[in-house]
């Protein structure tokens, strides 16, 4: 039986009362349970559960949307825990990464203890940061990279370079690259591809492009992109999942490419990804 690690939503109620009914269940079934509060959900927070995750930790079981998933997944990889697989239970809003409701969980418990459960393995994004050419900071993120400006009736120009070639100077608000994970999340939002997440690609899409004809594109996922902030570049921001990130400035160079880190999603026993799909977008 292995340890089970619960993260669950702060100062949510019904997470509260969720938690405390799955340690119940788990330990009258022998397991060893951790139970732990995700931090406030309020970007640029962080959003990660407060204290490190045991080392032996066999399962992680996520209650809450997918701001709080998003945090424990970055928690998940900085204690080195990326082989241990991870449940969603959606207690949020829409939900694409905690496909569960509430009423499954047990049901999917079962399975999961049973070994009866399958958990995809999903890409990862690296971006770093570089100023007057020297490293500051690095970011790993599940869902996306964005750089985002705050200046109103402003572009930004972005010149993006793919495995050293010039590809094009991107004048828009601002310029999301995400993972086939979070191809349903902001990239979305900006008209970008849907991809499955079992796809090895780069989503790379503009925000509000002032260019017609700078179009979302895909990468190879061995491909490294460069994007070099213009000197109009004021008030713009990397962020990473929405939640934590970095004040930019004209000059900077950020790299992205695919991670080495790779974290493993526990499908829903229930509904396959088309089915989710369809029902979060309402199609049909």
């Amino acid at each position: 039986m292995p340890k089970v690690t619960i993260i669950y939503k702060a100062k949510t109620p019904a997470a509260q009362e969720q938690a405390r009914s799955l340690e119940e269940w788990l330990i009258r079934r022998g397991a060893e349970v951790h139970p732990l509060e995700a931090k406030g959900g309020e970007p640029m927070a962080g959003n990660g559960a407060e204290k490190p995750l045991p080392a032996d930790t066999g399962l992680v079981v996520v209650l809450g949307g997918d701001g709080t998933m998003l945090g424990a997944v970055r928690q998940v990889v900085a204690n080195g825990l990326e082989a241990v697989p991870i449940l969603g239970v959606n207690l949020g809003g829409l939900g694409f990464l905690t496909a569960l409701a509430p009423s499954e969980v047990m049901p999917a418990m079962e399975k999961v203890l049973d070994g009866h459960f399958q958990a995809s393995p999903r890409l990862m994004l690296d971006g770093v940061v570089r100023r007057q050419g020297a490293p500051l900071a690095r970011f790993t993120a599940l869902n996306d990279l964005v750089i985002n400006k705050a200046a109103l009736a402003r572009i930004v120009e972005l010149e993006a370079v793919v495995d050293g070639r010039p590809l094009t100077t991107f004048q828009a608000d601002g310029l999301i690259i995400s993972t086939p994970t979070g191809s349903t999340a902001y990239n979305l939002s900006a008209g970008g591809p849907i991809c499955h997440p079992a796809l090895n690609c780069i989503v790379v899409a503009p925000i509000c492009s002032f260019t017609l004809t700078n179009r979302p594109l895909l990468l190879a996922p061995d491909m490294t992109l460069s994007v070099t902030l213009g000197h109009r570049a004021q008030e713009t921001t990397l962020t990473c999942d929405g939640q934590v990130g970095l004040e930019l400035e004209p000059g900077d160079e950020i790299r992205f490419q695919r991670s080495e880190h790779i974290v493993h999603l526990i499908q829903s026993p229930f509904r396959d990804y088309f089915e989710i799909l369809k029902t979060k977008l309402r199609w049909g």
